[in-house]
Formats: structure tokens, C-alpha cells, sequence
């Protein structure tokens, strides 16, 4: 009888070291890295489907959610086993896998060019869609605005008042406005709607203007107020419907060249001087400066960049009847896309490298990010805040992880150095444009070219992505504005 329970003990000992071979015990993080729950033993033959499952039931999601798993920056698309042995990975401490919530939608590749459209007279500087997606305006050399016809890929409006090249366009989060900024260093406020200017040009600084960003509509509707820097070295708020300078910042030693206005109410300017100095915007007094660059700041990147962009718009396209419902679902989207993590800053400069920053936490960079052999010219997050692109003069576009600001790929195929870069809605896909006159769009899953664009006659300067997905628009050196589809 003895010998008979001992068996059985032995047997059951055995199963469960089996088991336990079997299993792997995981840790289940948000992208931040805060664990969603205790580590748990999960089978080796577990695959993307069945954490997808175990995830939505771990957060009580009614609708199920689709995530992506990674481990270590790299996409688990198989079981965990077949993962361990590829990757000789030790289980002898709970694995980290960061489950990074999808796009419900998604964004089908651009494959071609659906529209060459003629009309600026000299080199288009600066392309970009409104927040809905369905309105684009374009800046040029030839010292005109111009606003497209999206529907029948038409020019639209032809709005003149600068005196010198249109540097930077912006369009307020409420699609209301469009801002521009010219070499002379005037701004010009214009109606889309009717191509009518809303004031005399808007006069103080003295310098060309190198970049322009509005108050976040969450913060305030409806909009009012936008934010403009210059080569003069001073950064000025203005607001629309006083139709002045209401505020400047002074204090850096040279040239501004990049302003965000954030979604905590702060504003970062990047110059010349090295530094990036955060602002409050109700007396414009400096809070805090950022020091670590060896050269030039040359652009700046917020990980909510893109729900501040598009305000209350998303990708089911329904309307907002009122400012203080635009500011509520506004909001709402901005608070979903930042959870109880900082806002993120990463800066791009000419001494090659990156920083990654969380200002409101500490002065100092959270990771310093090396890799690129020439100046970093564009940096930018992706709509999800996962992944940061960088855009350089040596010639390679560059993926790094936008919570740790690790490494991850670096895609190779341009020619010539490349000047800016767009993100898919859905982060699925990265667009860049180059000096070599082509555009590419790049996939970040398989971190291969998706499809190569040329047909620009000579450089692109400028690049956008319609934030509804459907359409890319390009603009260079030919004069002409391209618009391209899936």
C-alpha cells in the first residue's frame, strides 16, 4: 500500500515538474513598464492570440482590444518557446513582455501617386493636412499659401501677403486657422475656408520665422492662441483674436529653431545656443532649461504630439457640435494617450545624437541616443507614443524604442540625406522624404522599405500624412505638390 502512495506522489512530482518545465513565468507590462498584474506561469506554446486574450481579460476590457507583444524591443509574433530557443533566452527570472495596445484601424500603404499638382511658382517648402485630414495647405518660395481641393485634387486657394519665402504653416487644432511664417520674419493668420487673410500680417520679430505650434485645444477652446519662433532668438505667443503678440520669450543667445507647445500648458524651444528652455505661458517665464547637446537643437518631438495635432478628430470622423465638446473629447483622447506616464520630449541635433527627456520629472536626459554618423535634422514620435523615427543628413532614417530611447533598426535605402519623416495613423508604417527626390514608406513590424515612391523631379523638402490615413502629400525643389494613395 505504501510503495503504491509513493508511486503516486513520485508520478504527481513528476507531472508537475513537467509542468513547470512547460511553463514560463512572464510579466505582463504596460508600455511604461508598469506590470499589468503578478508574474504568472504561462505555456511555452503560448502565442500572440492567447496573451491577446489573457491581456483583455487581466484589464476587463468590454471590447476586446488588439495588442502587440514585445520582448526586448523585438515583436513576438510566435509561441514563447519557439522565441526562447531562437534567442537562447534564460527563464530563470520572470520574462518582461510590453503589451503595446493597437490601432483598432488600419492604414493601407501608399503605392502610388494619384496626383501631380502644378501651381507654386518657385520650390514648395512646407506641406500639411488639417486635423481631419481632409483639407492640405502648402508654403513656397514663390511667397504664397496655398490651400488643395483634396476631392479633385485641385488648387483652391492662392493666398498672398508675404513678402518673402513661406518657411512653416500651421493649422490649430480645431482646423479653424491656418498660421504662417515667412523668411522676413511676419506671420499671416488665413481663413481655409475662404483663402481670405483674418488680419494685417502679425509683426515683431525680426528675424525668419522657424517654426509655429498652437495651444493645445484640451487646454483651451476655441483656439486662440499659437506660439511662433525665430532666428532673432525669441519665441512670441500671440493670439488671434487680439490679433497681437501677447507674450515673448526671451532668453535664448541665438537662434530658436523649434517650438512645441505642450499638452501639460508648457512651451519648448530649441535653438542654436545648445539648450531647450521650458516655458509657462501665462507671464512666459522660463521654468526650467535642458542642457546636454554639443551643438545646434535642430527639432523637437512630444510623445502626444499627434493628439494634440488632431485635437477632437479621430479616425471615425464624427463632428463636435460645439468648442467645449471639442475641448472634452480632446481631452479625453489626450488622457488616453498619455496615461499616468510624463509627456515625453526627444530633441534631434547637429552634434549627431538625441536626447530623450521627461521634463516635468527631471532636467536631466532619461538616455542619450547615438548611432547617427551625420546631424539629425527631424525627430518624431509615433501617434502611439511607442517609437521615435529619425530623420538624418546621413541618409538613414533610424527606430528607437520612445519610452527607454533604445536602438532598434535603422533603414537604409535613401541616397541622399533625408529632411523629414511622417508616421501612419495607425504607427504601422513611417514615411520620409529625401534629397535624392524620392519618398519611402517603411515598415516597422518587418523593419523593411514597404514601397519606394519616386517621381519628384528633384529634392523633397516636405512630407505629410494625412492624420486620417488615407493620403500622403509631398512637396520639393520641381514646384510641385504630389498627393498619393493606397
Amino acid at each position: 500500500m505504501e510503495a503504491e502512495t509513493e508511486t503516486v506522489v513520485s508520478v504527481a512530482m513528476e507531472m508537475e515538474q513537467r509542468e513547470i518545465i512547460n511553463n514560463v513565468m512572464c510579466l505582463l507590462t504596460d508600455p511604461d513598464g508598469t506590470p499589468l498584474g503578478a508574474p504568472m506561469y504561462l505555456p511555452q506554446n503560448a502565442g500572440p492570440q492567447q496573451l491577446q486574450r489573457i491581456v483583455n481579460k487581466l484589464l476587463n476590457n468590454e471590447e476586446k482590444l488588439p495588442y502587440a507583444f514585445y520582448i526586448s524591443d523585438e515583436e513576438l509574433l510566435v509561441p514563447l518557446a519557439t522565441y526562447l530557443q531562437k534567442n537562447k533566452v534564460s527563464v530563470e527570472k520572470a520574462l518582461p513582455i510590453v503589451c503595446q495596445p493597437q490601432a483598432v484601424f488600419r492604414i493601407r500603404p501608399v503605392n502610388r501617386c494619384s496626383a501631380t499638382i502644378s501651381g507654386h511658382g518657385e520650390a514648395v517648402l512646407t506641406v500639411a493636412f488639417s486635423p481631419d485630414g481632409r483639407q492640405l495647405a502648402s508654403g513656397s518660395g514663390d511667397t504664397t499659401v496655398r490651400f488643395w481641393d483634396i476631392g479633385t485634387q485641385t488648387p483652391l486657394y492662392t493666398c498672398t501677403g508675404h513678402k518673402n519665402w513661406v518657411l512653416c504653416i500651421a493649422w490649430s487644432p480645431d482646423g479653424k486657422y491656418l498660421v504662417s511664417g515667412s523668411k522676413s520674419g511676419e506671420l499671416q493668420c488665413w481663413d481655409p475656408h475662404t483663402g481670405k487673410s483674418l488680419s494685417n500680417p502679425l509683426t515683431g520679430h525680426k528675424q525668419w520665422i522657424t517654426g509655429i505650434s498652437w495651444e493645445p485645444i484640451h487646454l483651451n477652446a476655441p483656439c486662440r492662441r499659437f506660439v511662433s519662433a525665430s532666428k532673432d532668438g525669441d519665441a512670441r505667443i500671440w493670439d488671434i483674436t487680439l490679433k497681437k503678440c501677447v507674450i515673448v520669450l526671451s532668453g535664448h543667445t541665438l537662434a530658436v529653431t523649434c517650438v512645441k507647445w505642450g499638452g501639460d500648458g508648457v512651451i519648448y524651444t530649441g535653438s542654436q545656443d545648445c539648450t531647450i528652455k521650458v516655458w509657462e505661458t501665462t507671464q512666459g517665464k522660463l521654468i526650467r532649461e535642458l542642457k546636454g547637446h554639443g551643438h545646434w537643437v535642430n527639432s523637437l518631438a512630444l510623445s502626444t504630439e499627434y493628439v494634440l495635432r488632431t485635437g477632437a478628430f479621430d479616425h471615425t470622423g464624427k463632428q463636435c457640435s460645439s468648442p467645449e465638446e471639442m475641448k472634452q473629447v480632446a481631452l479625453e483622447r489626450y488622457n488616453k494617450m498619455r496615461g499616468n506616464a510624463p509627456e515625453r520630449l526627444v530633441s534631434g541635433s547637429d552634434d549627431f545624437t538625441m536626447f530623450l527627456w521627461e521634463p516635468f520629472v527631471s532636467k536631466h536626459p532619461k538616455t542619450r541616443m547615438t548611432g547617427h554618423q551625420q546631424l539629425v535634422n527631424h525627430v518624431y514620435f509615433s501617434p502611439d507614443g511607442q517609437w521615435v523615427a529619425s530623420a538624418s543628413f546621413d541618409k538613414s532614417v533610424k527606430l528607437w524604442n520612445g519610452t527607454t530611447g533604445k536602438f532598434v533598426a535603422a533603414f537604409r535605402g535613401h541616397v541622399g540625406p533625408v529632411y523629414q519623416i511622417s508616421w501612419s495613423a495607425d504607427s504601422r508604417l513611417l514615411l520620409s522624404g529625401s534629397k535624392d527626390s524620392t519618398l519611402k514608406v517603411w515598415d516597422i513590424r518587418t523593419r523593411k522599405l514597404k514601397q519606394d515612391l519616386p517621381g519628384h523631379a528633384d529634392e523633397v523638402f516636405s512630407v505629410d500624412w494625412s492624420p486620417d490615413g488615407e493620403k500622403v502629400a509631398s512637396g520639393g525643389k520641381d514646384k510641385v505638390l504630389k498627393l498619393w494613395m493606397g
